[in-house]
């Protein structure tokens, strides 16, 4: 199952092994996202952001759009749309793809709820597959 890190507040300010962490998820800036495919390999990566981040399974509707819609090739280039499929594919599976690795969204239309509060109050944590409807407002 591939899940979906959103990175959701800033790192200003930060303990250095938080930071660290997120630059090994590839997390730099608020609102990019990065999919993994194995969560209990990153359970203690995902333990020590907890409350920087926000991550699920995502569906496989979403993860089409993802890919389609913000996966860029290197050089900031789109992707063409007969490698789409192949792409989402070699995701699923695990394999190494050719697209960058991390994808940058836009702030959610209609905002977060709160950035400091775990997630069914607030946007920080596991979502589950809430995931989905965020990501479908970022995209």
């Amino acid at each position: 199952m591939t899940t979906a890190i959103v990175l959701i507040r800033g790192t200003t300010g930060t303990k250095p092994d938080m930071r660290k962490t997120l630059e090994l998820l590839k997390l730099t800036r608020i609102n990019h996202c990065v999919l993994i495919n194995d969560e209990k390999k990153y359970a203690k990566m995902l333990n020590i952001v907890k409350d920087y981040t926000t991550w699920g399974p995502i569906s496989k509707e979403i993860l089409e759009d993802l890919v389609e819609k913000r996966g860029r090739l290197s050089g900031n280039k789109r992707l063409p749309a007969d490698m789409v499929s192949s792409v989402i594919a070699a995701i699923e599976k695990g394999e190494k793809t050719n697209i960058k690795s991390v994808f940058r969204l836009h702030p959610p239309r209609k905002g977060l709820k709160d950035k400091k509060v775990k997630f069914p109050r607030g946007d920080l944590g596991y979502r589950g597959e809430a995931i989905n409807l965020l990501l479908k407002r970022m995209i």
